[in-house]
């Protein structure tokens, strides 16, 4: 009896030992681990490399677009025509722009090769929820700059919109495209432009 509760003993403090509790991590190291995972895995994957585009987006479905919030990312790249939309086409919306950003990060992710990552010291507060997360991609030429702007829902971070060589994907890039043919020719009409746009990157742009 006495071995046997040791026994219980010792595998509840192996237990405890292995699965430690875990602390919030700051944006910056998330984004730092999370590019370390994505390009690993590209690197390993020699059908990524040759270009693949359904194991590209195969990665990019499963590693990145968990941690973006679409909603928030959808709603500020059709900008004030967002609540003029009824639910069901502000779904279809978010649906045809997590196409589009599939794509959008698929065409980047398959240029990785030898680039490094560099995470640029946080400005933040310890207890910000909203921060921007600045990095710079640094390989053949001149570094490029890559920046992630971010929100901590409960314990976890979100990524909303991202900013290539300073020019924000979502709140610049995609609302200059996007919001004026919701302006102009309706919230329907802009569903079918993502449509069509997911179709032709489906097709490799042909």
């Amino acid at each position: 009896m006495g071995a046997s509760v040791a026994q219980s003993q010792t595998q509840a403090a192996v237990q405890v030992t292995a699965a430690p509790a875990k602390t919030p991590i700051t944006a910056d190291v998330f984004v730092k681990n999370l590019t370390a995972e994505v390009m690993a895995t590209v690197r390993q994957d020699k059908a990524i490399q040759s270009g693949d585009l359904r194991r590209v987006v195969s990665l990019v479905d499963g590693k990145i677009l968990p941690y973006v919030n679409f909603q928030r990312m959808t709603a500020s790249a059709v900008g004030r025509h967002w609540r003029q939309a009824t639910p069901d086409q502000q779904k279809r919306l978010q649906a045809e722009f997590k196409g589009l950003l599939i794509y959008t990060y698929a065409g980047a992710v398959a240029q990785i090769r030898d680039q490094q990552i560099e995470v640029r010291p946080l400005r933040a507060r310890p207890d910000d929820t909203d921060v921007v997360v600045r990095t710079l991609v640094r390989g053949k030429g001149d570094p490029i700059q890559l920046d992630y702007r971010m929100e901590k829902l409960g314990d976890g971070w979100k990524i909303y919109d991202v900013n290539v060589l300073g020019v924000w994907l979502a709140d610049t890039s995609f609302k200059s495209q996007f919001s004026p043919i919701a302006a102009n020719q309706g919230i329907d009409a802009l569903i079918s432009n993502l449509v069509d746009l997911n179709k032709k990157a489906a097709a490799g742009g042909k």
